[in-house]
């Protein structure tokens, strides 16, 4: 019984409503997300094989992040903690991706507050285009998580045919090398529509997850094969974004932020590059989560920026509320239930204000918590595949030092050691004592 309740008391939680101050005069949002973009697959991030000018221009006009994590090393999780602020196993992640471990009636709880209802709740217009990965059930849909219109497909490119319009189904099976195409057409309209009134457009392309199947007219122009034709593509797309945000008078009242949602697939690993880190999706090694991230707001996000401060995906929700004049419930039960942390005086360069996120938590593809970093130090709790001497013990890492993670420092310190242990501990119990299931009928969890 008092389990049962003590799960209501979550649920209530996270549908706590929001309050806005005068929401019109608020800046529009748009959350751009690449699938499987590695750490250096951008020009600006260091590529040389691959041509990024519109990403390029996006990171010259804003700040670029250097030390930004992915919500998850998967899709699924990634998808989670980014529109719920909150680690994915706070959510009833345990594990996978929908359609490989996870079934497809379950995903993000209804009972979930996600960034798009937060937006709604304060009179935003809100938007997806893209895909969903987060629940095949009809109560798990975007229509029915927060989102005004929606034209999505459900899974990965390789796991569904299908494309959707709300509920409408509108082309099954789908063309893989028009989607990008499509899902950006989509969220020109969208912008057009909403011109007027504040909005909030999440952008989660499919691209460059496998396959790779360039659309004709990028087809064979890049010098790294089709994994290459497909993200110079896609960073074409995102410059028709902010050709028409020029258009419609909106450039300067509208947030642009650009991320991938986890590193790179294995099987792509001869054309992605998450450099200088080890690692692939799956895995806590930094490859698997550190992504490039590149935030813009002309005006107030200083242009030619650079922040190597620990950033997560599950940041975004906080950060971008508070850019938005959105004030989420100051109420002392909310706060565990999100992860997040408000990083606005970071990426606005706020001087003598100190950085917010102090720690994070990583965990690998099937949901096995493997280390904590804490400022530059990061800490393999068990042993972890690729780690050399990770079954004698934790092994310390100094990243800044050692990007590539090879060099174990936990004799040297042994204190520091300790007190990150202890930590991760303290972070765990907590998502243990306020957590949510998944959605969906426990026998399909």
């Amino acid at each position: 019984m008092f389990k049962t309740l003590k799960s209501l008391a979550v649920i209530a939680i996270l549908t706590l409503p929001t309050v806005v101050i005068d929401a019109a005069d608020n800046p529009n949002v748009i959350l751009i997300m690449a699938d499987d973009l590695g750490f250096q697959d951008l020009s600006c991030y260091g590529s040389r094989t691959i041509r990024t000018p519109e990403l390029d221009r996006l990171a010259s006009e804003g700040t670029r992040l250097t030390s930004f994590y992915a919500g998850a090393t998967v899709c699924t999780p990634s998808r989670m903690a980014l529109l719920t602020g909150a680690y994915p196993t706070r959510v009833g992640w345990r594990g996978g991706v929908i359609g490989y471990k996870i079934n497809g009636n379950n995903g993000l709880a209804p009972e979930a507050l996600t960034m798009a209802e937060i937006f709604r709740g304060a009179g935003y217009r809100t938007g997806i285009c893209g895909k969903w990965h987060l629940g095949d059930a009809t109560e798990m849909l975007p229509m029915n998580q927060g989102f005004d219109s929606a034209f999505y497909i459900k899974r990965s490119n390789n796991q569904t045919k299908q494309l959707w319009r709300s509920n409408e189904l509108i082309a099954d099976p789908f063309d893989n090398r028009h989607l990008t195409e499509q899902f950006t057409n989509e969220a020109i309209k969208f912008i057009q529509a909403n011109r007027d009134h504040p909005f909030f457009l999440y952008l989660p392309f499919t691209a460059p997850h496998f396959p790779a199947q360039p659309h004709p007219d990028w087809r064979d122009k890049s010098a790294n094969g089709a994994y290459g034709d497909v993200v110079e593509e896609l960073d074409s797309r995102v410059g028709e974004i902010f050709k028409q945000l020029k258009k419609d008078d909106l450039d300067l009242k509208t947030i642009v932020v650009f991320l991938s949602d986890n590193g790179p697939e294995p099987g792509q690993r001869k054309w992605a590059s998450a450099k200088p880190y080890r690692g692939l999706k799956w895995s806590s090694l930094e490859g698997g989560t550190r992504v490039p991230c590149i935030f813009r707001w002309p005006g107030v996000i200083p242009a030619k920026q650079e922040t190597d401060g620990l950033i997560s995906a599950i940041d975004l929700l906080p950060t971008l509320a508070h850019a938005c004049g959105i004030k989420l419930k100051n109420n002392d039960e909310l706060r565990p239930m999100l992860d997040g942390v408000n990083v606005w005086d970071t990426l606005i360069n706020e001087p003598n204000k100190p950085h917010a996120r102090k720690s994070l938590l990583y965990w690998n593809g099937w949901a096995k918590l493997e280390a904590i970093r804490v400022g530059d130090w990061k800490l393999y709790l068990n042993e972890v595949k690729g780690i050399e001497g990770s079954t004698a013990g934790p092994v310390l890492i100094q990243l800044i030092d050692d990007p590539a993670e090879t060099t174990d420092l936990s004799q040297n310190f042994p204190d520091k050691v300790e007190s990150m242990k202890r930590l991760a501990e303290d972070l765990t119990q907590n998502i243990k004592d306020h957590s949510i299931p998944l959605g969906g009928s426990k026998r399909d969890r």
